[in-house]
């Protein structure tokens, strides 16, 4: 499965794993790419925390047809064979222009493509997402990058940004503003510096301000789940029990 998600932000839970991905809202759009292999058959469900309309290209590829392409050359890519051979890999990248745009075009079909031109239309422009996207998955470097000197101060500048901003949920691009940083620099530097995405430490750092507020304050569950940016106090409980071992009531002052 590839998924070019132009806007919005999309949770969801597959065999117990959970994946987030983060676009930005509509005034601040970030494009990404998510690549996620499904080998065998597995449980899916969505999580709808965000109020920001999705626009999205979802784009699935049979295993079978995958696999049988991958067997029919005479030389095949190692890094394509290691990422289809196992349940639930992912990739991620921000796409460039030219590929969002394509995926534009899906969305927004010209008006003469109709009926069998509108499917052939759609199918062309899904398959050259598909390989450019494979395309970036083989020329990515496959051994952990060490993080220079450089990247190291830009990684702990993010980060002392977000411990100073967790609270409010701030968006990558928000961050780049005022750190003055690209995003896709921020995000390569804080991964190679902490290990973690900006998304999931400020999602870990929102749970303990959550946290630390019930047991000091014994706040209500639904005040707590907003501190942590989850307008579904469910989905809070179950983000919370994940990181905690119990249920937030069980913490509550």
């Amino acid at each position: 499965m590839v998924m070019v998600l132009l806007q919005g932000q999309q949770h969801f839970v597959m065999d117990g794993e959970h994946f987030r991905i983060d676009a930005g809202d509509e005034e601040s759009p970030a494009p990404r790419v998510f690549m996620l292999n499904i080998a065998r058959a597995c449980t899916v469900q969505f999580v709808n925390e965000s109020t920001t309309p999705l626009r999205k290209v979802m784009i699935s590829a049979p295993l079978p047809w995958i696999d049988r392409l991958i067997r029919s050359q005479p030389t095949s890519m190692p890094r394509l064979r290691a990422f289809f051979a196992r349940h639930l890999a992912t990739f991620d990248f921000a796409p460039s222009r030219h590929l969002t745009q394509i995926a534009e075009q899906i969305l927004k079909p010209p008006a003469a493509m109709t009926g069998e031109l509108l499917t052939l239309h759609r199918n062309s422009h899904a398959f050259d997402i598909l390989c450019q996207a494979c395309s970036i998955l083989v020329q990515e470097e496959t051994a952990p990058r060490q993080p220079t000197a450089l990247g190291r101060r830009q990684g702990e500048k993010v980060r002392d940004y977000i411990l100073a901003h967790a609270c409010e949920g701030p968006t990558l691009e928000r961050i780049a503003r005022a750190v003055g940083i690209s995003t896709s620099s921020i995000q390569r530097h804080f991964k190679e510096r902490f290990g973690v995405t900006v998304s999931d430490f400020i999602r870990q750092e929102r749970l303990e301000t959550a946290r630390a507020a019930l047991e000091r304050d014994g706040i209500p569950i639904s005040q707590a789940a907003y501190l942590a940016g989850y307008r579904n106090p469910s989905s809070f409980t179950t983000a919370f029990k994940k990181a905690y071992g119990v249920s937030p009531k069980h913490r509550r002052a």
